[in-house]
């Protein structure tokens, strides 16, 4: 009897092979490139230059967990913060779905068109479940991809709260240094992640959408007080009318609070990314923006309190990371985990206790 043949459309046929499209020598040499190790100098030598490889591998040397990253990673930070600080940094969020992706891919390209060099660090959420992150970023945004003048980096947000990557703030420096006067910030729209991405940008801008039954969920203090510009995002073909309308509540919404510390007055704009209508007028508010804070001198003095404010979070995530990576914590955890399921101490008895332990080592 003939074997049974196999109808699955996943089945391979017989005969049909893959193509060489790589030759094993340029394979090769792709491979000792990566495995070469570069100097914290020559990588410092290289950003400054404007190569956007050594910016990728520098990014990749601050994100790692790897404790043997850390000097040099510090040591190509500290090269490049003297030529850091001269870009306007704009954080960029919205709930999923509100075209985040697309808004910046139009916004980046009319940035380019003006002469700007365009620096992306989008914040890809990670899976709580697999830790991994889907990273796609550069293919929603073909064309901004394809830009000399833009730089694209999707980062995973990993174990970080409120889903801003632990070392986007680093990457800003790096990017400053590379000689990008335009940094954009897109978080993945989870809640938490604004008060993160606010404390390390100039401009905060909320993405919205009409329509969508979120003009109430926009109305909240907490986001309203953060943002600079509210963007309705598109007001194109039918959904026009509703765009306009809800331009209209969030200016009344605006109106209930006080003025802002750096004396400017939020404001409500609408947008259509894929028709690009209304893309060059927020430009031009950011610049307003920039021209009020530096005048009056907020723009520094909140760049200061972001540094301070940053250097007391590294604090807190050093003392973290040596808490529970010491051997003798890493055992204490385990025995005191069994006695709170076993309800022999309470919770915050067994911090405590281990909190102490701490102290004594």
């Amino acid at each position: 009897m003939e074997p049974k043949k196999n109808t699955s459309a996943l089945n391979e046929r017989d005969g049909v092979t893959q193509p060489e499209t790589l030759s094993t020598q340029v394979a090769k040499s792709i491979q000792q490139f990566r495995r070469k190790t570069i100097s914290s100098d020559e990588l410092i030598s290289k950003i400054l230059k404007g190569d956007k490889v050594a910016l990728s591998r520098a990014i990749t040397l601050i994100e790692s967990t790897n404790p043997t990253h850390l000097s040099k990673a510090n040591e190509v930070i500290n090269g490049c913060l003297p030529h850091a600080n001269n870009s306007i940094r704009i954080g960029i969020t919205g709930v999923p779905g509100v075209g985040k992706s697309t808004f910046i891919e139009a916004f980046g390209k009319h940035l380019t068109s003006l002469g700007k060099k365009v620096a992306v660090l989008a914040i890809d959420p990670s899976s709580s479940l697999s830790h991994g992150s889907i990273l796609g970023d550069k293919t929603r945004m073909e064309e901004l991809v394809k830009d000399e003048n833009a730089y694209i980096r999707p980062s995973a947000s990993g174990d970080s709260l409120g889903g801003v990557a632990r070392k986007t703030r680093e990457a800003i420096i790096l990017c400053e240094a590379c000689g990008f006067d335009t940094i954009i910030i897109e978080t993945v729209g989870v809640g938490q992640s604004e008060t993160a991405v606010h404390s390390m940008v100039d401009f905060f801008l909320l993405l919205k959408i009409a329509g969508a039954g979120d003009e109430l969920q926009g109305i909240k203090r907490g986001i309203m007080e953060m943002a600079d510009a509210i963007v309705i995002n598109k007001a194109d073909g039918d959904n026009i009318r509703k765009a306009n309308l809800a331009k209209v509540e969030f200016n009344r919404a605006l109106h209930l609070f006080p003025l802002k510390n750096s004396g400017w007055n939020p404001k409500v704009t609408t947008c259509s990314a894929i028709t690009k209508e209304g893309i060059a007028s927020i430009w031009n508010t950011i610049n307003e923006y920039e021209i009020l804070t530096k005048s009056n001198d907020y723009f520094n003095h909140r760049r200061e309190e972001q540094n301070q404010y940053w250097m007391l979070e590294t604090i807190n995530e050093q003392l973290k990371n040596q808490f529970y990576n010491h051997p003798e914590i890493i055992k204490a955890l385990e025995i005191t985990k069994q006695k709170v399921l076993t309800h022999q101490i309470s919770p915050f008895t067994g911090a405590i206790e281990l909190l102490e332990l701490y102290k004594k080592l």
